[in-house]
């Protein structure tokens, strides 16, 4: 009985350690650092109406906001979107490979048209209320999910419901033919009404090329046209002195918080250090995930969840000491530790995600992405502390390698 446990602890220890070991450097490699940290590309573009005049203030905003939209979704990218005089805007891109690539998606206008076999202008990019790049599981091509907003669903609906009665399946006149730009995507032809305010853009090209199709889309189209007067890279706006000085706060804090939890918790804080490092790789392996840029509010807010992270685990280690002072076993004492402490953990990060929602919802650049860092570290340690911590906890008390209850620090 006991060298099964020790054996099935001893395998989870060191497959903790092995995954941390191997994807340690493609984390690194992968983690794009922001423009106070590395730098990246400076664009100015210039604005005017279709008619050469001077866009208005309000085009001028509604160009700013559809910039964020493009580049900054998740609010984990943190550009520097910003007016410049009465008709210029800069943006600057942290992390950006391609340059060219990077100009000439911000710079595109985007303007989304349906068109019937006539070539009649029947639906725009303002019907559509979400745009997404997929991988059809049938063919494995890339394919571009659009839905509609209210109006565009009744719109498509009403068109293809018409042109089936009128002309019959498959008939080349009921072809819809999806512009970009004035350019043709695709012309599909129909076989039935299609409702529910959902259609596909098909076409062969690679997931990269739809993935940014889709941006545009959502994005929108450009109120004015824009040129662009200047490119260039820029350098790290807080310098190399200031990521040393982040990643080495870092790493003391880790070994700060680790150290405290082993001596003052013994078996439960050694266990809870395996923990932490599960939580690391599962947060930043989420940060690469969706191409986070990591700044520093977006690591002031690792570090507060690894605070939340400790916490956690320190609520129900206390619960198991005041079990054990109580006279239970410590199998016992670890069930009803947890059992007590988990509306407690519950509770109180639910309340900071709550929070954490409200500064995404409400906020732009930086405070967006310390509220996704946030948010993702809030998550990834309530399932360290609930269900991996708990596992080792429970595998050490059916070992019996640690009979005495001073080591659990009662």
């Amino acid at each position: 009985m006991n060298s099964g446990k020790l054996t099935k602890l001893a395998f989870v220890i060191i497959l903790v350690l092995v995954v941390a070991a191997l994807l340690y450097n493609p984390i690194v490699k992968n983690i794009v650092l922001g423009l106070d940290l590395q730098g990246g590309v400076h664009v100015v573009l210039n604005a005017t109406n279709e008619d050469g005049t001077t866009p208005s203030k309000e085009d001028m905003k509604q160009l700013k906001m559809v910039m964020w939209e493009r580049v900054d979704e998740l609010g984990v990218t943190e550009p520097s979107i910003q007016l410049s005089g009465q008709d210029r805007l800069i943006v600057e891109l942290a992390g950006i490979d391609n340059p060219d690539e990077a100009v000439k998606l911000i710079g595109t206008t985007a303007f989304l048209e349906f068109k019937n076999s006539d070539e009649e202008t029947v639906l725009t990019g303002k019907d559509i209320k979400n745009a997404k790049a997929v991988i059809n599981s049938t063919n494995n091509d890339s394919e571009i999910q659009l839905q509609f907003n209210s109006e565009g669903a009744q719109k498509f609906t009403d068109l293809t419901r018409s042109l089936i009665q009128q002309y019959g399946p498959e008939h080349p006149k009921t072809a819809i033919g999806i512009y970009l730009d004035g350019k043709l995507l695709t012309n599909p032809v129909l076989n039935e009404v299609i409702s529910g305010g959902e259609a596909v853009i098909t076409g062969n090209r690679s997931f990269e090329e739809a993935s940014n199709i889709a941006a545009l889309l959502r994005g929108g189209a450009l109120p004015v046209s824009v040129k662009i007067m200047e490119k260039r890279t820029v350098g790290p706006t807080l310098g190399a002195d200031s990521l040393d000085k982040s990643i080495n706060a870092i790493i003391y804090a880790f070994i700060a918080i680790v150290l405290f939890i082993i001596l003052y918790y013994k078996v439960p804080g050694l266990i809870a250090a395996f923990s932490l490092l599960a939580y690391s790789v599962i947060v930043m392996g989420a940060l690469v995930a969706i191409n986070a840029v990591l700044t520093l509010p977006g690591i002031a807010g690792l570090l507060l969840s690894v605070a939340f992270a400790v916490d956690a685990n320190v609520i129900i280690f206390e619960r198991v000491k005041e079990e054990l002072r109580n006279g239970k076993t410590i199998r016992a004492a670890i069930e009803a530790g947890f059992k007590r402490a988990f509306w407690t953990i519950f509770d109180a990060n639910t309340t900071t995600l709550l929070a954490a929602a409200v500064l995404f919802y409400f906020g732009t650049g930086p405070i967006r992405g310390f509220a996704v860092t946030l948010g993702i570290g809030i998550i990834a340690s309530m399932f360290t502390a609930i269900t991996f911590t708990r596992f080792l906890l429970r595998t050490v008390a059916e070992s019996k390698i640690f009979k005495n209850t001073k080591l659990y620090g009662a």
